[in-house]
């Protein structure tokens, strides 16, 4: 959310930085919205002042025996007219809150301008990628197992879900365990169980209402499975004020997500890469704004230590203006290579969201010696992707014979095996 203040002071700096994100001419509705509601305020006001003193004046009439008739109708008329200005308002201000929340975040000034993926720019990359050549991707060496089915996931759930058996399932919790195990035993996190169930408030404080309703799963009580372990953590802090001396708070959950995946018709059929349900790994810091920009640069180093322990190639990619996410003001994605498919793929983001988030949340920190309180800073990042990860290690560590080479920090979560298949 915006601060509607900051754009009235300074509307141009306002359109040209949403202009970035394909937006031009926004301040202009936002303002009028604004000034009609500010008018419609205003009005109240007068009229209730006037109100305020016709009371006065009946009160001293009565005293004096004067008829009070006339100031009594216009008394009335003022309380008709009161109502009306405030109705008024209130449609003016519905009429800015619907125009703000469905405006994405500033961009910080470093993010590259470009209109899709091909403009993101890769910082740094880790690993050298393994040849593609007579590489098989993930849904091919799981199937010859015997241990990856979507023909029985289909039946039961239809699309885009997958069945794993045996030491696969077995691979898939070992990941996720160790890096929730990394992320709170080395790097600072706590770990948080959170709701898997979440109402509209929340949807709402980190960004996934209303613009994505249609990505989101609902119930019929009207409750919302969460896309991502983001929602509830970041949402923990919502309408607190909290002590800058527990600042940051670092959290992280191992939960299953739940995406519609309503835009990604056609793309990603085949496999485990983009489905409906799948388990991940979320990490999410509050901070104070100075703290902001380091403690990405710390969350996007935990998330790359996990990657590195593995044994995988990856990248560091900074999003361009027309890649980055609606909450986002900075991305980083990291990409892992697959030398099954010979591409690099997404398997975190973590993206630092400024103030943006903890204005729909009214989540605020009072400064240390100051007066008043100022709004958090929240951050969110995949700590990993677990089920990326899993096709990651399957393409990367597959042998000639169809089995996979079971990573060396991955063999006690396995019983002590080191080879599947």
């Amino acid at each position: 959310m915006h601060d509607v203040k900051a754009i009235r002071a300074d509307p141009g700096a306002f359109d040209a930085a949403l202009s970035r994100r394909g937006l031009a001419g926004a301040a202009a509705q936002l303002l009028s919205h604004d000034e009609a509601r500010r008018a419609a305020l205003a009005a109240v006001q007068e009229k209730q002042a006037r109100r305020n003193a016709i009371a006065r004046d009946i009160g001293q009439a009565k005293k004096a025996g004067a008829d009070t008739a006339a100031l009594e109708t216009e008394a009335l008329t003022l309380r008709e007219e009161i109502a009306a200005r405030e109705a008024d308002a209130e449609a003016a201000e519905a009429r800015l809150a619907h125009a703000l929340e469905r405006l994405p975040n500033r961009l910080d000034a470093e993010v590259p301008d470009g209109p899709d993926e091909t403009a993101n720019v890769v910082l740094h990359m880790h690993g050298t990628p393994r040849p593609a050549d007579g590489m098989r991707q993930h849904f091919d060496l799981g199937e010859a197992m015997g241990l990856m089915e979507f023909g029985r996931a289909a039946k039961l759930a239809g699309s885009r879900f997958t069945v794993l058996i045996g030491a696969l399932a077995r691979l898939e919790r070992a990941l996720g365990q160790f890096m929730l195990d990394r992320h709170t035993q080395a790097n600072g996190y706590t770990e948080v169980a959170p709701p898997l169930l979440v109402n509209d408030a929340t949807m709402y404080g980190t960004g996934q209402l209303p613009k994505f309703a249609d990505d989101l799963f609902r119930t019929t009580d009207g409750r919302w499975l969460v896309p991502t372990a983001e929602v509830p953590l970041t949402n923990l802090v919502a309408g607190e004020i909290l002590d800058p001396a527990a600042l940051p708070m670092r959290m992280t959950a191992l939960t299953p997500c739940f995406r519609a995946e309503a835009g990604s018709a056609g793309r990603d059929v085949r496999g485990m890469l983009r489905q409906h349900q799948f388990w991940k790994v979320e990490l999410v810091s509050i901070t104070t704004p100075e703290q902001s920009a380091d403690e990405h640069e710390r969350m996007t180093r935990c998330a790359e230590g996990i990657l590195t322990e593995l044994g995988l190639t990856w990248r560091r990619v900074l999003l361009c203006s027309g890649d980055t996410g609606f909450a986002a003001a900075r991305t980083h994605d990291l990409e892992v290579w697959l030398p099954g498919q010979g591409a690099w793929r997404e398997i975190s983001s973590c993206s630092n969201c400024r103030d943006f988030q903890a204005r729909r949340m009214a989540a605020r920190y009072r400064p240390a010696g100051g007066k008043g309180t100022e709004f958090v800073h929240t951050l969110n990042g995949s700590g990993v992707a677990v089920g990326r990860a899993l096709i990651a290690v399957l393409e990367t560590f597959q042998n000639d014979d169809g089995s996979v080479t079971v990573p060396e920090v991955l063999r006690p979560y396995m019983g002590g095996v080191d080879r599947i298949g």
